[in-house]
């Protein structure tokens, strides 16, 4: 009788110990990422619906809030100086006014840009209840753009994906050729009750 050894990495054994043998989709669906900060909007629902759509590069890291308008108040410019430093994907969530959630997750952090700037591995999103993804379509890379008065995520002819002034009180969003999305919001203009940023780190 022959016994076979199977040498496996630290991280395999770990994630043995943590998951089974096996990490199939049920497992996959029960990871729920740790949260470091408190959230006004993002229910475990939510997380475990966006995680699977987050980019491969930031799997297993915690989402850490970076950016928060009930911590640091309604200001464009507040939001990118919590920027600096910060070498990650930013998840980007809104409450509006009326309770719907919606944003935007980009490649990169968010900053004052002449140009536009990220990659196609950002994408925007809506819960109507259940998540709705919409991913680059390859038209154009008008990914992001940020001045002092506006953020825009998403852009053609005119029109943004989403878009907030520099007060981050009120935004816009409008079908966009970057995404080939609907409106995020029912009302194409809305009203910003919470908005966070996330980064994986």
């Amino acid at each position: 009788m022959t016994t076979t050894t199977t040498i496996v990495s630290l991280n395999e054994e770990v994630r043995r110990a943590l998951y089974g043998s096996s990490l199939g989709s049920l497992e996959l669906e029960a990871y729920l990422p740790d949260l470091i900060g408190p959230s006004e909007i993002l229910t475990e629902e939510h997380r475990k619906q966006l995680g699977k759509h987050l980019p491969a590069r930031v799997e297993g890291y915690p989402w850490t809030l970076v950016f928060s308008t009930s911590q640091h108040g309604f200001s464009l410019n507040s939001l990118y100086r919590k920027m600096a430093g910060v070498d990650s994907p930013i998840l980007l969530v809104i409450e509006d006014t009326q309770g719907n959630v919606f944003g935007a997750v980009t490649s990169c952090e968010l900053r004052v840009s002449e140009s536009f700037y990220g990659t196609g591995e950002s994408f925007i999103f809506l819960f109507n209840p259940k998540l709705h993804v919409y991913s680059w379509t390859g038209e154009n890379s008008y990914f992001i753009k940020g001045n002092n008065e506006s953020l825009a995520i998403g852009a053609g002819d005119g029109r943004f994906g989403l878009w907030l002034d520099g007060d981050l009180n009120q935004g816009r969003s409008q079908p966009c050729k970057t995404f080939g999305n609907d409106p995020l919001s029912p009302d194409e203009d809305f009203w910003v009750k919470t908005l966070e940023c996330w980064a994986f780190m």
